[in-house]
């Protein structure tokens, strides 16, 4: 007897005791904050407070304003790995004041982010932000899925890139380079490789082609210049696919394989480290891009192994003080999209972009966004220096509309 009242007593003090364990979950909301620091060319000359910071997680985009101090804060947030951004324009005037710089007509932006982060309250989190002239000519879309045919088989002929004129002048392209960075898995050089041998200085590009020089070829304020493959109506074979007739540029095959246009002028196949391919090698999964000018001959690039290899394929090196624009667009996995991945700066792309699917073929093109519309009905395109914020995917979106 004296046993079950004894079992009894630690039962009620167990009970009594499971009252003072906390099990909330462990998830519960918290309050994170964010400090945003202004790049050095601009402390002192503009104010912290003001600025709208993001969080976004899941498609879901939580918005904040920034103090006096430049603290934005989130109240009632999840812990989760959140995509932390910012981004502002400053006009020309506003430029030429703080830097002294007269070179600049159309303002620029200042923009941060940082990718994957984990938010969970326990300090606040630091934002730092670059500061970038605004671009006439930026990438517009990047279509690499491909798709499917009418007899279900695997159809890449229709990839194109597509770049487009953000400025109030007509642009002459002539000359420009158009860089298709590596995509080797893993990567030939990580973000940390190229830190440790080349000091951030430089980019791994695959191929690189140039748009002729023989005459001008002026953009017009809103106007596209459209790069293919094959410039044939690609709508014939797929229902995913367009007609891309009307091309400006064409990357020839010599070896007769993709379909050409005699019709459309060809892309200058400058620089390539495959001797059997001369149209674009674009992949399906996801193609990094940059363009860029110089007076530099592009075709003796600087080589360089994979990270820690001595023989095998050689990449190029492309100085980073080249590029206007570039796309991190990176492949998307079943376990999600890895950004250590990545292959291009944050001070060229302080984000990334990557389709749904994990093997392509699925008819998405990445876009980059609309964010208003001129008195003249020209397009301005978001250009935040952050392809997470730029660019969105579509699966129906044509060639020269937004």
């Amino acid at each position: 007897m004296k046993a079950i009242k004894y079992l009894f007593s630690i039962l009620a003090i167990a009970l009594v005791c499971s009252a003072c364990v906390d099990y909330s979950d462990a998830s519960e909301a918290v309050t994170a904050k964010v400090q945003l620091q202004l790049p050095d060319v601009l402390k002192g000359h503009m104010s912290l407070g003001g600025h709208t910071v993001s969080l976004q997680l899941n498609g879901v985009t939580y918005s904040a304003q920034t103090d006096a101090a430049g603290v934005a804060t989130f109240s009632n947030i999840v812990p989760d790995v959140y995509n932390i951004s910012t981004s502002w324009d400053i006009t020309s005037s506003e430029y030429n004041r703080i830097t002294g710089s007269s070179q600049v007509n159309d303002g620029a932006t200042v923009s941060g982010s940082l990718n994957a982060q984990l938010i969970n309250g326990s300090q606040p989190l630091l934002l730092t932000t670059t500061l970038s002239v605004k671009r006439d000519i930026v990438i517009s879309k990047i279509y690499a899925a491909g798709s499917k045919d009418k007899n279900n088989k695997r159809y890449v002929a229709g990839q194109y890139i597509e770049l487009y004129n953000q400025s109030n002048d007509s642009v002459d392209v002539a000359g420009l380079y158009i860089g298709l960075l590596e995509t080797d898995v893993p990567q030939a050089y990580t973000l940390d490789n190229l830190k440790t041998n080349y000091a951030d200085s430089v980019v791994l590009v695959k191929q690189v082609f140039r748009i002729p020089t023989d005459k001008h070829y002026m953009v017009a304020p809103g106007g596209t210049v459209l790069l293919v493959n094959s410039a044939v109506d690609h709508s014939l074979n797929s229902p995913m696919e367009h007609s891309l007739l009307k091309a400006d540029f064409e990357a020839k095959d010599v070896k007769g394989k993709m379909l050409n246009n005699p019709e459309v002028p060809a892309l200058q196949n400058v620089f390539n480290i495959y001797s059997g391919i001369s149209y674009m090698n674009i992949l399906t999964t996801g193609q990094g891009v940059v363009i860029f000018r110089t007076s530099a001959d592009i075709s003796q690039l600087k080589l360089t192994y994979k990270f820690g290899k001595t023989s095998g394929v050689q990449y190029g090196l492309l100085p980073k003080r080249y590029i206007i624009d570039g796309v991190d667009f990176i492949r998307h996995k079943a376990t999600g999209t890895d950004v250590g991945e990545k292959r291009l700066y944050g001070d060229i792309d302080a984000g990334y972009i990557s389709i749904n699917a994990t093997a392509g073929l699925s008819g998405e093109v990445v876009y980059r966004k609309v964010t208003s519309t001129t008195a003249a009905g020209q397009s301005i395109l978001m250009d935040t220096n952050n392809s997470s914020n730029d660019f969105q995917v579509s699966t129906t979106i044509a060639p020269r509309t937004f």
